[in-house]
């Protein structure tokens, strides 16, 4: 079971990161972990997530596609929307600074020749 504060999204983020942690406890203790469940807090909602293969592909191909980002060591610009305002890493991302546009360097040179 995995608690969300908020409600269900529309996107499959929340599935897809269930289902990542259920293949890492079936690697690590050798076991099938076959469902899982989410509960959103904000709806007061429980949703059972069964495992199957077409899941299980798309979590796979999701970590897939991470472990090439992070091999070119390059990760895709923040994009800001009103959902960034409730992520826990807006800090890092600094979506409204960045917006997308411009590189870290160009955003820190550009603080620079602000002074």
């Amino acid at each position: 079971m995995e608690y969300k504060r908020g409600r269900q999204k529309k996107e499959d983020w929340d599935t897809v990161q269930l289902c990542a942690q259920a293949l890492c406890l079936e690697e690590m203790l050798g076991i099938a972990v076959p469902a899982g469940a989410l509960f959103y807090g904000k709806t007061r909602r429980r949703l059972d997530v069964p495992f199957d293969p077409a899941l299980r592909r798309k979590t796979e191909e999701t970590a897939f596609r991470l472990h090439e980002m992070i091999g070119r060591g390059r990760t895709p610009p923040p994009v800001y929307s009103v959902a960034c305002d409730r992520c826990s890493f807006i800090e890092f991302c600094l979506p409204k600074a960045l917006d997308g546009r411009k590189t870290v360097k160009q955003y820190i040179h550009d603080l620079i020749d602000e002074k």
